[in-house]
C-alpha cells in the first residue's frame, strides 16, 4: 500500500497538554500486566544511544574510523550482553515489525503506540521505553548504515538502489536539516529513558515506592512511556517516508513544527521527572548521611585492636590507597603509615589564620629535632572542613593548595575525601564551629581530647599524649610565674629568669605612654642598682599600629620587643587557652588564684591603658 504524504497522527494539541498527557498515561497504565520479571536495561540503552550517536549522518558515503581499543571495548560490551539479548531480541524484532506493518497500512500513531503497549505490557516501565526505542534504533540505524556506505560500498550501494535512496543522497542539503530536527527529538527520547532506568534502580534501602519525592514520580512515568513510544513510532514514521517518497518527503516542511511540538513535550517531561529524581537522589543521600553517621558513632564507641578502621572511617579514600599529602615530603602516602601511633586531627576550615599554622609549626618542627623522645610520638593530619552546599571552585582549590603547602604534617588529598556525615560528626560530637580544633586519637582509635588546641599552645609537645589526665598532671604542678605567663615566646627569657633578672612584660598601643613608661622603669631601676629586662607584648589582636610600635620599640632602644608580631598574638591565645582549659577542669575564678591573674591579664588587654607586669627570676 502507497503511503501517503504527511505526517501520521498528527498532535492533537489536547493531548500534548498536561490533561491530555495523564489521559494518554492512563491508557498505557491499562496495559501495565509485569510478569515480575526485572531485568537490568541498562546494558541495551547503553548501546541503544551508541546506535544513535554513531549513525549521526555526517557527509554522504564518510568513512567513520574507529581504533582498536575502542574496538576492543566494544567487543566485550558486546559479549556482556549476549544473554541479555537472547531474551529480549524476539520483543525488539517484534516491536519493529509491528511499527512498520501498521504505518504501512496507515494507522495513525496512537493506534500503533497502543499496540507496542501491548508487547510491552509484561515488562518494568524502564524496559518498556528501552524497547520501544531499541527497535527504532534498529530501524534508524540501518537506514544510516546504508547511508554512510553507500558511495564506498557496492552492497551498501546496492541496497540503496532497492530503497531508492539515490536521489535522497544527493541532497545533502535538504537530508542533514530534517535530521537535525530528528536528532534533537531521539536526544529527548534518550534522556527520558535515562531517568526511568535510574528511578528503577533507585536503592529501595533508602527510597520507598511511599515516599512523596518517588510516588510523585511513580505516577508520571506511566505518561513518559506514552509519549516515548509515540515518539518512535513518529519517528520511524519519517525514515519510512524518505525510503517511499524520496525527494517529496524531503521538501515537505509540515512535519518540522510536528517533530518540534513532540521535542517540546518530551524534554517538558524530562524536565518534571528529573527535577523529582534530583529530589529523590537528595532524599536517598540523607538517608546514607544518617546511616553513615550512625555507623560512626558505633565505630568510636566500640574497641579497636588498633586506629585503622577510625582513620579510614574519617578519610574516604574509596580506591584511592594514598589519600594522604606528606607535608615534608610532598608526597601521597597511605593510611597504614599511621597505624598504632597517636594522632592528632587538626580541624579547620579554609580560613584558619596564617598565625595559628605558624605557631603550630613552630611546635610540630620542635617535636621533629629529636624523634625518639616519647613527646615526638605523635602525628598530625589536617582534616578541611569544605561547605559541599558551594562550588569547589578553582579560588577554593587554590586556598585549599596553599595552607596545604604550608604544613610540614600530614594532611588530605583533597577535602571530598571528608564525607558530610563525618562533617556532620565533627560538628555535633566534637563540636567544631568554625574555630580549629586539635582532637586527639590514642593509637587504638579512641578520643584522647576532643580539642588539645589549649594543652598545644600552653605546653606544646610537653603535653604528650595530650590526654585529659596529662592535662591535668601538667596543671598540678604550675603555679602563677612568668615561666608560664611567656617563657614559650621568647628564648631570652629562660636566660633572664636563670641569671635571677627583674622581668617586665608590658603592653598597649599608645606610643607616648609607651615611652614614658620605659624610661620612667629604667631609672628606677638603676636607681635602685637592679638589672631590670622589658618585653613589649602589645595586645591581643594586633594591627598596624602595633607593627609600628614595635619598629618605634627596636629604633629608640626602648626595650626588647618580639621577633614576629605572631608571637604577640601567640602570647595572649596562650592566656585564653589557659582560662579554657582550667574552666575544663571545674575551676572557678573565686577558687583559683591562677585563673585569678589570668583574668587581670585579659582585663588589661581589654582596656585602652597601657600596663605592666613585673616578676623576677627564682
Amino acid at each position: 500500500m502507497e503511503l501517503s504524504s504527511g505526517f501520521y497522527g498528527r498532535s492533537n494539541p489536547h493531548m500534548l497538554s498536561t490533561s491530555g498527557g495523564k489521559a494518554m498515561g492512563k491508557l498505557i497504565e491499562a496495559t501495565h500486566e509485569p510478569a515480575g520479571v526485572e531485568i537490568n536495561m541498562k546494558p541495551v540503552l547503553d548501546i541503544v544511544e551508541d546506535i544513535f550517536e554513531r549513525a549521526t549522518p555526517a557527509a554522504p558515503g564518510a568513512i567513520m574510523q574507529v581504533d582498536a581499543s575502542e574496538s576492543d571495548e566494544r567487543a566485550l560490551h558486546y559479549s556482556s550482553l549476549e544473554q541479555m539479548m537472547d531474551v529480549l531480541s524476539a520483543t525488539i524484532n517484534r516491536i519493529s515489525c509491528e511499527i512498520t506493518y501498521r504505518l504501512s497500512i496507515g494507522e495513525d500513531a496512537h493506534s500503533t503506540t497502543l499496540a507496542v503497549a501491548q508487547i510491552v505490557k509484561g515488562y518494568s516501565w524502564d524496559a518498556k521505553i528501552v524497547l520501544a526505542l531499541a527497535a527504532f534504533a534498529m530501524t534508524y540505524g540501518e537506514f544510516l548504515l546504508v547511508v554512510q556506505l553507500y558511495a564506498t560500498n557496492p552492497l551498501a550501494k546496492d541496497v540503496a538502489l532497492l530503497k531508492q535512496l539515490p536521489e535522497i543522497l544527493t541532497r545533502a542539503d535538504l537530508l542533514k536539516p530534517k535530521f537535525d530536527i530528528l536528532a534533537n527529538l531521539i536526544n529527548a527520547m534518550v534522556v527520558v529513558a535515562k531517568c526511568t532506568v535510574e528511578f528503577k534502580g533507585l536503592p529501595s534501602k533508602y527510597i520507598r515506592p511511599e515516599d512523596p519525592e518517588l510516588s510523585s514520580a511513580n505516577a508520571d512515568i506511566p505518561s513518559a512511556v506514552y509519549w516515548t513510544i509515540r515518539s518512535t513510532v513518529i519517528c520511524s514514521s519519517q525514515i519510512m517516508g524518505l525510503i517511499n517518497m524520496g525527494h517529496e518527503f524531503l521538501s515537505s516542511t509540515t512535519d518540522a513544527w510536528e517533530l518540534s511540538s513532540l521535542t517540546h513535550n518530551i524534554n517538558s517531561i524530562y524536565n518534571d521527572l528529573v527535577e523529582k529524581l534530583n529530589r529523590c537522589r537528595q532524599r536517598i543521600n540523607e538517608r546514607k548521611d544518617i546511616e553513615a553517621f550512625e555507623t560512626l558513632v558505633r565505630l568510636f564507641d566500640a574497641i579497636h585492636i588498633d586506629n585503622m578502621k577510625i582513620l579510614k572511617a574519617l578519610i574516604y579514600a574509596k580506591d584511592d590507597q594514598a589519600p594522604l599529602w606528606d607535608g615534608t615530603t610532598k608526597q601521597r602516602v597511605s593510611i597504614e603509615l599511621l597505624r598504632r601511633r597517636s594522632v592528632l586531627l587538626l580541624i579547620s576550615d579554609l580560613e584558619i589564620s596564617e598565625r595559628e599554622l605558624i605557631i603550630l609549626e613552630q611546635i610540630y618542627n620542635e617535636s621533629r629535632v629529636q624523634p625518639t623522645r616519647i613527646e615526638s610520638q605523635y602525628e598530625v593530619i589536617w582534616i578541611p572542613i569544605v561547605d559541599r552546599s558551594t562550588t569547589f571552585d578553582d579560588t577554593k582549590r587554590k586556598q585549599f593548595e596553599s595552607l596545604q603547602a604550608m604544613m610540614p604534617w600530614y594532611s588530605v588529598g583533597h577535602p571530598s575525601m571528608i564525607h558530610p556525615a563525618v562533617m556532620r560528626y565533627i560538628k555535633e560530637v566534637w563540636g567544631f564551629n568554625k574555630k580549629p580544633l586539635l582532637v586527639v586519637l590514642d593509637p587504638q582509635g579512641r578520643v584522647a581530647n576532643p580539642n588539645a588546641m589549649p594543652m598545644m599552645f600552653i605546653w606544646g609537645s610537653m603535653a604528650f599524649p595530650f590526654s585529659k589526665l596529662r592535662e591535668e598532671a601538667l596543671w598540678k604542678e604550675e603555679t602563677w610565674r612568668i615561666e608560664l605567663l611567656a617563657d614559650s615566646i621568647d628564648p631570652s627569657i629562660i636566660n633572664w629568669l636563670t641569671d635571677r633578672k627583674f622581668i617586665c612584660l608590658y603592653g598597649g598601643e599608645d606610643m607616648n605612654w609607651i615611652r614614658k613608661f620605659t624610661t620612667t622603669a629604667k631609672a628606677v631601676a638603676k636607681t635602685a642598682n637592679i638589672e631590670l629586662e622589658m618585653l613589649y607584648v602589645g595586645k591581643s589582636n594586633p594591627r598596624e599600629r602595633v607593627r609600628r610600635n614595635m619598629t618605634n620599640i627596636e629604633l629608640e632602644n626602648l626595650s626588647h620587643t618580639l621577633s614576629d608580631i605572631s608571637l604577640i598574638w601567640f602570647f595572649w591565645v596562650r592566656l585564653e587557652s589557659m582560662w579554657h582549659s582550667r574552666a575544663q577542669h571545674g575551676v572557678t575564678v573565686r577558687n583559683d588564684l591562677i585563673m585569678q591573674e589570668i583574668l587581670t591579664m585579659l582585663g588589661f588587654d581589654g582596656s585602652d591603658q597601657g600596663w605592666a607586669v613585673i616578676s623576677r627570676g627564682a
